[in-house]
């Protein structure tokens, strides 16, 4: 008898294990890349939220100027398409490059709708406002849909958004189109 109550507790301890580890990966998951309103929360578990937790994604950075605008946070590896009335019109997260823009004003200075990115990656939809060190930025989107952090020992610009990123900021951002870079 004890030794099928050992393996009852020890399948009930691992089952508790799986549910523990299953709740962890969702509350730490990122904030959707959406606008949705974000879900309010009962006066007895928001206090238990910290600062960050609480911070709204969707908002348009402070300081980011006026107007129509693409804004790019470098410390949040976040853009925002931004309509003239100063609503996002879309959020997403991007994966950054090894070489990034200092905060400022830039403007789109050309596109490229198909390329090969300098990590020899097919790419697509590519806005650039930007040259750091010798060194273009701007965004794009793998074809293959790819996103992977860039290679820490080559010097790339490359902004990698997901593809349906990247056909959004292609009809937003054309040429001349003021980009805001904040960190």
């Amino acid at each position: 008898m004890a030794r099928s109550s050992s393996g009852f507790v020890a399948g009930l301890t691992a089952a508790a294990l799986a549910v523990v580890g299953f709740l962890t990966y969702q509350a730490s998951a990122s904030a959707p890349d959406s606008l949705a309103p974000p879900k309010t929360a009962s006066p007895s578990t928001a206090a238990s939220h910290s600062p960050e937790e609480k911070k709204d994604r969707t908002a348009v950075p402070e300081k980011s100027g006026t107007g129509e605008r693409v804004v790019y946070s470098v410390s949040d590896d976040r853009v925002w398409l931004v309509a003239e009335g100063g609503k996002a019109q879309r959020t997403f997260k991007v994966t950054p490059s090894t070489v990034n823009p200092p905060a400022g004003r830039y403007l789109v200075t050309s596109r490229s709708a198909s390329i090969t990115g300098s990590d020899g990656v097919p790419i697509e939809h590519v806005v650039r406002f930007a040259n750091v060190d010798g060194v273009t930025i701007g965004f794009s989107a793998a074809v293959d849909g790819s996103m992977p952090a860039a290679d820490p020992a080559k010097k790339t610009g490359g902004i990698r958004e997901k593809r349906a990123d990247g056909d959004a900021m292609w009809e937003f951002a054309t040429i001349g189109k003021k980009i805001v870079v904040v960190q």
